[in-house]
């Protein structure tokens, strides 16, 4: 169960996380939390859903697992969007979300 920072959640083994995307940043980063998600400005635009597979592949890469075991849960037309990744390695995942936790608000 998540403590103050409810932007993910474990459902077994699997990882849901929250987030807010902001297509067409000059990177793909993520930048912090926003309104208790975790923020990810994406480099790809909302066009066709190349910003939702920019994210799913971010995601992928930074948790070190296979592409096909992250999916988009709800969102896909919207900037909040659940992202599912199924199976990841927990104690990577818990650093990097703490990481990413650390890098404090952008806004509430």
């Amino acid at each position: 169960m998540p403590g103050p920072v409810d932007f993910h959640r474990w459902i077994g083994n699997d990882l849901e996380l929250r987030i807010r995307a902001q297509p067409g940043a000059k990177k793909t980063e993520v930048s912090g939390l926003h309104g208790g998600l975790l923020k990810i400005r994406v480099r790809a635009r909302a066009i066709e859903g190349a910003a939702n597979e920019a994210v799913l592949e971010f995601l992928a890469g930074e948790l070190q697992v296979p592409r096909g075991r992250c999916e988009l849960v709800s969102g896909e037309k919207h900037r909040e969007k659940r992202i599912r990744v199924r199976g990841p390695e927990r104690s990577r995942c818990e650093s990097l979300l703490a990481q990413w936790a650390a890098q404090g608000r952008t806004s509430s």
